[in-house]
């Protein structure tokens, strides 16, 4: 019985522990608010001069892109579960170039 209650009160201590942790969690975006929130991000790097001319025309042509492939995904019966993870794996990897490419140290001049 003291083996039970001993691992009853760890479980509880490590959930207690973890919460914390999945309540940081981004919470999940829809595919058109992770489009705006990606376009708001490029538009703030223009501004602030942290992505350059290249930079920027490259990122927005890579969104672009993207908003076409999911025009074309929605065309045919909506978005599947494949398609709705290839676009985010998509987006994954924009936003993680948007992110690179604002904190490389080329400043527009």
């Amino acid at each position: 019985m003291n083996r039970f209650k001993t691992a009853f009160v760890a479980a509880l201590t490590m959930a207690a522990v973890a919460a914390p942790a999945v309540a940081q969690a981004a919470p999940w975006q829809s595919i058109n608010q992770r489009q705006a929130r990606l376009d708001q991000r490029i538009d703030q790097g223009i501004r602030s001069g942290a992505l350059n001319r290249n930079e920027a025309y490259r990122l927005r042509t890579d969104f672009r892109g993207l908003a076409n492939l999911e025009q074309r995904y929605r065309r045919s019966n909506g978005l599947s579960n494949w398609e709705r993870q290839d676009l985010n794996r998509r987006f994954d990897a924009l936003s993680a170039r948007v992110k690179i490419q604002k904190r490389d140290r080329q400043y527009r001049r």
